[in-house]
């Protein structure tokens, strides 16, 4: 028998009792990205979405990291995305202005997205990978990823429709779906189901999971506005994000269409806990720097609550959270979405490993232990960030807006201040590349310890753990483009004989690639110091070595969940 035909005759197996093999609650980006990254991997998924089909999402999210950018790479919609958003030649930087209408202080230069992959220049220019980060609004992100989605085969998305409740099984999941437009009400069956519903997520709630932190981190008043003028006023070119900096209100202004539309946070004080006991208009005003003659239009208000809270568990059984579902944090870095997408892909592979029958159920507990974690660790980050921050603008000199000597020298000096400290959350290295899974039941680990990071800073390493450190291969390629979409072990001498693990995977019908590296990057030599390295499907080291381990069999079944002290069960 074919593997083709034995794939469709076990697919139309796991079917017969259930209508789906994965129910997502919410097509927001991370529901999308999860939905897309499964049926990839020839997973059947319904994903449920409370709104209309093309009804757009708010303005919150405006950055795609560079980790994020590789996920939709290899799901083949990174291009579309990078051609949406602003401008092509709109400049990416991110400015420190006395207004976003008056005299610039510092500015952090981050290429176009015409010149993303050529220029090299900015902060973020050296990052190993072959998808640098993209500056988009999530009003354009969104429609990319859904078209995208509902195209691909396997995957549906049903919109204007309600999870109102679901019961579980051993065997799956029977969940309550009520259509929005018509009232009825019918089921639908699952061998898992996954919530990405969000901040307020109701799967969250249904798991018994609990929200852990601080409740209250900072609090912004956000006005989307359009402002058609606004361009023209500007002295100084023009930049994605604009934050102004004076003594009588600070505040950030994101470039939303690179036209006339723009989204505009204004970080309330200390005292001021009620977004409407702010004048809006005044605020708005001294962040923009302009008079009561200067008009624009109030599109929406999107306020809110910058918080560092993490549920205390990620999964009940077959019932699973991510994204703001499971974390909400200031959303310092913009890591707030792109966190929720690495725990998209992280859930996506193992459950599809489960699913596909190579896995032992048991490797699902690698999701819990591997990304709540981390979410703590990125929680607190974006938590000292945003005290920082607050700190540095209760500090804005008063003369800083004086003209003449004295007035340059505090504008000059308050500049540095201000680059030194936000270049790190808007060229953040580490939250992209630096994190590692220190306490998997499905990594072999060697006893070296992961190197440290930093919101910035990070060390690529082959530490069991760590990210797959990007390389250019010697044809031209990234790496990450020649990986299977399984394991890969990657080899960096030929002549040592990887038959034995090649043979103990297909023995468990374990899906295993074997990669022979060839490389002419100078960096290469001094990260990948070990012969062989074996890379997971979502790109973190899963083992290394010099050479095969004694028990290759071994190996394998701690990679696929079935390790020493765990349920056994041999593939079918």
């Amino acid at each position: 028998m074919s593997k083709d035909v034995g794939s469709k005759i076990l697919k139309r197996k796991r079917l017969e009792r259930f209508d789906t093999d994965v129910l997502i609650v919410g097509a927001g980006p991370v529901g999308l990205t999860l939905a897309m990254d499964l049926a990839w991997r020839g997973v059947q998924v319904s994903v449920a979405e409370l709104r209309h089909r093309g009804e757009p999402p708010n303005v919150k999210c405006n950055h795609v990291s560079a980790r994020s950018m590789e996920i939709f790479r290899r799901l083949g919609v990174a291009a579309a995305l990078r051609n949406a958003g602003l401008p092509a030649d709109y400049p990416n930087d991110v400015s420190y202005r006395t207004t976003a209408t008056g005299v610039e202080l510092a500015r952090i230069a981050i290429p176009s997205r015409a010149d993303r992959y050529t220029d090299r220049s900015g902060p973020d220019g050296w990052w190993p990978t072959a998808e640098p980060p993209h500056r988009i609004n999530q009003i354009y992100l969104e429609p990319v990823l859904f078209a995208h989605a509902e195209a691909m085969p396997g995957l549906r998305i049903l919109n204007r429709t309600e999870v109102e409740g679901f019961v579980q099984d051993d065997a799956g999941v029977t969940a309550t779906l009520r259509d929005l437009e018509t009232g009825e009400k019918r089921q639908i069956t699952a061998r898992y189901l996954v919530g990405c519903d969000g901040g307020k997520s109701e799967i969250r709630k249904a798991i018994g999971a609990k929200l852990h932190g601080d409740a209250v981190v900072q609090k912004v008043q956000s006005t989307f506005i359009r402002a058609p003028s606004l361009l023209g006023l500007m002295k100084e070119k023009p930049a994605w994000a604009t934050f102004s900096a004076n003594p009588r209100r600070c505040g950030n202004m994101y470039a939303i269409d690179g036209r006339e539309t723009w989204l505009i946070h204004n970080y309330l004080r200390p005292g001021e806990d009620d977004f409407e006991s702010v004048d809006r208009d005044q605020c708005i005003r001294f962040i923009l720097g302009v008079e009561l003659d200067f008009t624009y239009e109030v599109i929406s208000k999107e306020d809110w609550i910058g918080r560092r809270l993490v549920a205390d568990r990620f999964r009940d059984r077959r019932a699973f959270i991510c994204g703001d579902a499971s974390h909400l944090w200031v959303p310092m870095a913009g890591y707030g979405m792109n966190a929720g997408i690495a725990d998209a892909m992280n859930l996506s592979w193992q459950m599809a490993a489960e699913l596909k029958g190579w896995a032992a159920p048991e490797i699902l507990d690698a999701y819990e232990a591997e990304r709540q974690p981390i979410t703590e660790q990125v929680s607190h980050f974006a938590m000292n960030h945003a005290i920082a921050l607050g700190k540095q603008r209760a500090a804005v000199p008063d003369d800083i807006e004086m003209p003449g000597a004295e007035g340059d020298v505090a504008r000059a000096q308050f500049g540095r201040q201000l680059y030194e400290l936000n270049v790190n959350q808007y060229c953040c290295g580490g939250l992209n590349f630096g994190y590692f899974y220190d306490k998997s039941p499905i990594i072999a680990y060697d006893g070296e310890q992961a190197p440290a990071y930093t919101l910035a800073d990070f060390t690529a390493s082959t530490v069991p753990g760590c990210r797959t450190p990007h390389v250019r291969l010697r044809d031209g390629r990234s790496l990450y483009d020649a990986l299977g979409p399984d394991y890969t072990l990657l080899r960096f001498d030929r002549a040592i004989d990887v038959g034995a693990l090649v043979s103990a995977a297909a023995a468990c019908n374990v899906p295993l690639a074997v990669l022979d590296v060839d490389t002419d990057d100078k960096d290469w030599s001094g990260i990948y110091q070990e012969k062989l390295v074996l890379s997971r499907p979502d790109q973190h080291v899963a083992w290394r070595g010099d050479a095969l381990p004694p028990d290759p069999q071994q190996l394998v079944d701690l990679i696929r969940g079935a390790g020493p002290g765990r349920r056994e069960r041999q593939a079918a």
